[in-house]
């Protein structure tokens, strides 16, 4: 209708859809999402003292991931000897445990797609004297020394994840709390998608919700 004034940019219009649709939508919203993960990355002792961390948080970043959380500990014997337990019976696990709490090491929950696989990637092989050769942009080629002293620690499972991942930022004091971590959470919570969810739990009606509209 000619001199009819329209909404102007930006103003709401409310709407109701069915609880099952309005999770159709949302879904097809969320098609082209790449899932995320998290895995647990360590600076170890050698790391730190040689001054490699923002060397190596650079290289975090450039390679896509982000840094969720991070602390800086000094483990004892018995600490270690816990994270490492799965070497309790390797002739290295001794010269291992008194390596990693000569300092203190720089625990980091790392994000990104594929997480697990791409650190282990950047961080390259467990020899540092190997990476230096056959992965020499690698982070253990930069600042490792050989298959103990390697700079970097990265979790080689969803297990190992959950695990070193509850060691640091949980409550894992004893193996079996340890061993017995669980991977969910592993990938971060939807909340948005649980909020949703919620409603088509509790709500057999039609949902309003309030569109913006561009006008």
């Amino acid at each position: 209708m000619a001199g009819a004034t329209t909404p102007a940019s930006g103003a709401l219009v409310r709407v109701c859809l069915p609880p099952l649709l309005l999770l159709f939508l949302y879904g097809c919203c969320r098609c082209g999402a790449v899932e995320r993960e998290r895995t647990l990355a360590m600076i170890k002792p050698d790391g730190l003292s040689g001054k490699y961390t923002e060397k190596i948080k650079a290289a975090i970043l450039d390679s896509g991931f982000h840094i969720v959380k991070e602390t800086e500990v000094q483990l004892d014997a018995e600490r270690a000897s816990l994270f490492y337990v799965e070497h309790s019976q390797r002739s290295f696990f001794d010269s291992l445990v008194k390596y990693i709490t000569s300092g203190p090491v720089l625990a980091m929950v790392l994000e990104r797609h594929d997480a697990i696989a791409q650190w282990r990637a950047l961080i390259g092989p467990t020899d540092a004297r190997k990476a230096k050769t056959s992965h020499p942009n690698s982070i253990r080629a930069m600042c490792g020394l050989d298959s103990e002293k390697n700079c970097v620690h990265g979790s080689d499972s969803p297990e190992s994840a959950a695990r070193e991942i509850s060691f640091f930022f949980g409550e894992a004091d004893s193996v079996d709390e340890y061993l017995g971590a669980s991977v969910e959470g592993l990938t971060p919570h939807d909340e948005n998608l649980a909020s949703v969810a919620s409603y088509t739990e509790f709500s057999e009606t039609d949902l309003q919700i309030v569109i913006a509209k561009d006008g």
